[in-house]
C-alpha cells in the first residue's frame, strides 16, 4: 500500500507506479485511477509528483500536451506538404505531356514539309529529263525506238 511510504522520501514512494507523492503533507497516496488528473482536494497539481520526483504533475501535463501538439502539427504539415507535392508533380506531368505532344506535332509538320520539298525537287528533275507527263495531256503517244 502507498500509505506505508508516507513521511519517507518521494523516491521510495514513486518506486511503485500506482502511488502519488504530495509535497505539501509529505504523504504517499494511491493514485486516483478513476480520474485521469488527481483532484485538487487530494493534492494540488503543483505539489503532486507522479513517475519522477523532479517534475510536478502540472508541468508533466503541460509537457505532454506540448509534445502531443507538436506531433499533431508535424503530422498535419507533412500531410499538407505531401498533398502539395502530389498536385505539383501531377501538374508537371501534364505540362511534360503537353510539351511532348507539341514537339511531336512540330516534328510531324517538319517531316511533311520535307516530304513535299523532296516531291517538288523530284518533279523538277523529272521535268528536266522529260520523265514527267504533262497533267494537261495525260495521253501521249508511245514511241518505240
Amino acid at each position: 500500500a502507498c500509505s506505508e511510504f508516507s513521511q519517507r522520501s518521494c523516491e521510495e514512494c514513486l518506486k511503485n507506479v500506482s502511488c502519488l507523492w504530495c509535497y505539501t503533507e509529505n504523504t504517499c497516496i494511491d493514485y486516483p485511477v478513476r480520474s485521469i488528473i488527481p483532484p485538487s482536494s487530494l493534492c494540488s497539481l503543483s505539489n503532486a509528483r507522479w513517475g519522477v520526483c523532479w517534475i510536478n504533475f502540472e508541468a508533466l501535463i503541460i509537457a505532454i500536451a506540448v509534445v502531443a501538439g507538436l506531433i499533431l502539427v508535424s503530422i498535419a504539415v507533412c500531410c499538407c506538404y505531401c498533398c502539395y507535392c502530389r498536385r505539383r508533380s501531377r501538374r508537371q506531368d501534364e505540362e511534360e505531356e503537353e510539351e511532348l505532344t507539341r514537339k511531336r506535332e512540330e516534328r510531324r509538320l517538319q517531316s511533311l514539309q520535307r516530304k513535299l520539298e523532296r516531291k517538288w525537287k523530284h518533279d523538277e528533275i523529272r521535268k528536266k529529263y522529260g520523265l514527267l507527263q504533262d497533267s494537261d495531256n495525260p495521253y501521249s503517244r508511245f514511241e518505240n525506238d
